[in-house]
């Protein structure tokens, strides 16, 4: 197979992936809700919507590794720093299912360790976020310096 054959069904299978990850649309707002049903779902939801980025990053490596080894290597690097932050979101939310109560509002006597977690939750969530924005735009810019003319 030809280098530009393997390109353009690198470059297919990935806007497939991308069209199945728009569909998901996971929003990334923190709601303060003290239910553990609404935590298991958001823990669900989740983890379906961070499982289709690493496969739709993972094929963003395999189309550029067929172009730049070394740029393709960084975007790896970056793949495996979302695995790791989207299971610390996970693991925050687990908490706050198993304490929803964390979560409300009108309990104004939270501990320090409610707080704390609340806190954890919310910096794990951003965390992911914007990592996985950087991820989006490191290879945006791969993609219209090295592939856009191909």
């Amino acid at each position: 197979m030809s280098s530009d054959n393997a390109i353009a069904e690198c470059s297919e299978k990935l806007q497939r992936l991308g069209e199945e990850l728009s569909k998901i649309q996971y929003d990334f707002k923190i709601e303060n809700k003290p239910s553990e049903k609404y935590w298991s779902k958001r823990i669900t939801q989740f983890g379906q919507y961070h499982g289709k980025v690493i496969e739709y990053f993972t094929q963003a490596y395999s189309l550029m590794n067929l172009v730049n080894d070394e740029e393709s290597g960084l975007l790896l690097l970056k793949i495996s720093k979302l695995k790791q932050l989207g299971a610390k979101f996970i693991e925050n939310m687990e908490k706050i299912k198993q304490n929803p109560s964390i979560m409300d509002l009108k309990d104004k006597q939270q501990s320090k360790w409610s707080t704390e977690q609340k806190e954890e939750l919310i910096n794990s969530n951003k965390e992911c976020l914007e990592h996985e924005k950087h991820m989006n735009v490191f290879f945006r810019e791969f993609y219209e310096k090295n592939l856009k003319t191909k």
